[in-house]
Order: structure tokens, then sequence, then C-alpha cells
């Protein structure tokens, strides 16, 4: 039997801290057939929603108290390079695609549509990947944004197929962050709320103990 879990947070590492302490204690452990990582294990949650409230709150990247001695998950260069990979659909020598080469067309559409069509409606849908990705070695993880425009405010849904936890979550919400505010901007509405949902979130095994230390002991138990 699957068992959903659903999230709300406040912001971005809000949800990230919520969810590592989901992982940890309702997640399942198994062997990596295929993908990323084959052969090692992981701890995956069956199916998970996020609800963040106010993904715009800076800081957008988890800080970790330095006497953790443990590094933090992403940097602010990290997420840099990740909005210019959002938003720029070239694809460079070596890449099999990018994920900017699939939004930038459909996202100047949707401004478009948005602008001249009214803000009520169902189709403003971006999508990652196409029928060709299944035969990749490394397909895209994030496969749909949604939109909606609600209150004079853009709202974003995401799905991701696989979503490492500690170090993609809070690099790819405050990256998809920027795209909704560069959006919104150019509607010229607000910025509102971001559900992301996923039936692959997890951390990796050799990962385990960082987060179980982070979380303020080996057996799970919450930081304070």
């Amino acid at each position: 039997m699957l068992n959903p879990e659903f999230i709300v947070a406040n912001d971005i590492p809000d949800a990230w801290f919520q969810a590592l302490w989901r992982i940890v204690q309702k997640g399942k452990k198994f062997k990596i057939d295929d993908g990323s990582y084959a052969g090692q294990k992981r701890i995956e949650l069956d199916y998970v929603t996020l609800q963040i409230k106010y993904p715009g709150t800076f800081p957008r990247l988890p800080k970790i108290n330095p006497n953790f001695g443990i590094p933090e998950p992403a940097s602010e260069e990290y997420l840099e390079s990740y909005i210019n990979y959002l938003l720029t659909d070239i694809v460079k020598e070596g890449e099999q695609y990018t994920y900017g080469q699939y939004l930038v067309p459909q996202i100047n559409e949707i401004i478009w549509k948005y602008k001249n069509h009214g803000h009520r409606t169902n189709q403003c849908l971006a999508t990652i990947g196409d029928a060709e990705s299944i035969y990749l070695s490394d397909p895209p993880c994030l496969r749909l944004l949604d939109t909606r425009i609600q209150e004079n405010k853009l709202h974003f849904f995401v799905y991701f197929r696989s979503w490492d936890c500690w170090g993609g979550l809070p690099v790819n919400l405050a990256g998809l962050e920027y795209v909704k505010e560069y959006m919104a901007l150019e509607i010229g509405i607000d910025t509102g709320e971001t559900i992301a949902c996923s039936k692959g979130l997890h951390i990796y095994d050799h990962i385990e103990i960082i987060v179980k230390t982070y979380m303020g002991g080996t057996d799970g138990t919450k930081a304070n």
C-alpha cells in the first residue's frame, strides 16, 4: 500500500527541513536497479506533496549552523548557474538536453497567453522532455511546470519524477521561484505559492548519517 505524504511549509528552507524529517521517519530504503547511482541504496517516500506558502521569502537556500560541521546543501553560486540553466535554451556540446531548451519557448507563450487572453485559463502548462526522453540515459527529473493566476498572483505547480531532497530540492525550488518572478513581472502581477509533487523524493544511502546528524541525532531525533 502506498503512503502519500502532505507537507505545508512557510518557505523553501522550511519545506526542505520538513521533507528531510519525513524521509527519515517514513521513507523506505531500497536498492536502485537502474538510473543514477544504480546498485546503491536510497531512502524514498512513496509520494509527497509540498505546499509552500511563501517561497519568495529570503533566504531561499537552507543555512546550516557551522557547529554541526556539515556543509550547506547548496551555494548561491550554484543557484545562479541553475537559474541560467532554466532560462537559457542553448544546449552545449556534451549535453543531452537542458531544462531551458524546453521551458524558454513555452514560458514565453504562457506569458503571452495570460497577457492577451486573460488570467483564468487552464491551458498555461509547460512540459519538460518529450517522447524520446525515455531513451536517454538520464531523463529529465523535472517534468511538469503548471501555472495558475488567482487573486492576482502567479502560482506554480511542479512535478519531479525523481528528486534528491538534500542537494536538489532547495536549488530546484529556489531556481523555479526566480522563473516565477520573471513571469509575474512580465505579466504584471505578484508571485504566489508553489505546490510541488514527486513519487521519488529521496536521500541517498551514503548521506543518511549526515541527514540524521543534522536532524539532531543518529536515531533521527528532530533537531532543536
